[in-house]
């Protein structure tokens, strides 16, 4: 089905080959993870299946064709048996969902009744029964990937390849994708999917071909992701939840109009005799200040001084932008913490 015997793969301008003789066979209906850092050759092997390179040596042979001696103008026929999805979708914005998936066909010359079959069929079959209608922009992330993978499957090729599928997806939505292309791949299509995705692999424990620095170093049968040293990924905090953020925020909000409504009176009067203060409208922020009464040890002076009312200070207006969030224990939630060089999150593909 798919053949790389010794393939070499360098492109202009770098110095260390993209892919340094790697040979694999994949055989009819199998699922194939291409697994691998950023930079391994995982989507140079897709782009010479899909006949977008040629190697700079060795063969790769794709359903009997030696893609080498491929004429560019056979090309476009070769792809017919070759679907692929990619990361970023691809759809035609100002095309409904079903003139995307027929557009494939109607490049290819198919009919007009065979295209008002099959569209449908396939939209039902990736669960967009019903949606044909809509627009991209209507579409959610998930639903525009399965528009993408309608689409590559319409021509009802023999081989699909994934080239981050679920890149741009959240986790529930990845599951769906994957769930769907195992039920493709049930049906007799066989499927290659380059992935970083290393809980999927671990999951599905389908064909497993590692590459390191473009070179092919396991091909496992019923393998693992394996070792995923060089997966960037953040360390999960503890997570104190919205409330925490939500309730410092009204702290630091009723300080800032109770010491608005102390600061007003002085600002208007500077020369007047200080006078205790009203007690605020809002949320109370302390007991009323009391008459302390003297007790007859106590001297003169000091009982006077005890009676005297309080003269409370204003509370001064705290910025949020002065916060010791890290005191807090927020600022690692809120991403104001300090960078770790672990913690970098690297490209996808």
């Amino acid at each position: 089905m798919i053949r790389f015997e010794n393939v070499t793969k360098n492109f202009r301008g770098t110095a260390k080959p993209a892919l340094d003789k790697v040979d694999f066979e994949v055989l009819r209906g199998e699922f194939v993870f291409l697994v691998g850092a950023s930079g391994s050759g995982k989507s140079s092997c897709l782009r010479l299946i899909l006949r977008e390179e040629r190697p700079t040596d060795g063969r790769v042979v794709v359903l009997g064709r030696d893609l080498r001696t491929l004429s560019n103008r056979k090309v476009p026929y070769f792809r017919r048996h070759v679907g692929a999805v990619f990361q970023d979708f691809r759809l035609l914005p100002g095309k409904t969902v079903f003139q995307n998936v027929a557009f494939t066909l109607q490049v290819i010359g198919s009919s007009r009744a065979f295209i008002q079959q099959a569209v449908p069929e396939v939209l039902a079959l990736v669960g967009l029964d019903g949606k044909g209608k809509r627009f991209p922009h209507e579409l959610s992330g998930g639903e525009q990937q399965r528009v993408a993978i309608a689409r590559a499957l319409v021509n009802r090729p023999q081989v699909l390849l994934a080239d981050e599928p679920t890149g741009n997806l959240d986790p529930a939505t990845s599951v769906d994708i994957m769930q769907l292309l195992a039920r493709i791949n049930a049906g007799g299509t066989t499927v290659v999917m380059a992935t970083h995705e290393a809980g999927f692999v671990d999951q599905m424990q389908r064909r497993v071909i590692e590459l390191r620095d473009g070179q092919m170093v396991r091909d496992e049968r019923h393998g693992g992701y394996g070792d995923i040293s060089a997966i960037p990924s953040l360390a999960p905090e503890p997570v104190r939840g919205a409330a925490a953020v939500a309730a410092l925020t009204a702290v630091l909000e009723v300080q800032r109009e109770v010491a608005l409504a102390d600061a007003a009176p002085l600002a208007e009067a500077p020369d007047a005799a200080p006078a205790a203060p009203a007690a605020p409208s809002g949320p109370a922020v302390g007991p009323a200040p009391a008459v302390i009464p003297a007790k007859p040890d106590i001297p003169a002076e000091e009982a006077a001084a005890a009676s005297a009312p309080r003269q409370t200070s204003p509370i001064p207006i705290i910025d949020i932008a002065e916060v010791d969030v890290d005191e807090l224990g927020l600022a690692d939630r809120l991403g104001l913490g300090e960078e770790d060089p672990d913690d970098r999150v690297g490209p996808t593909s």
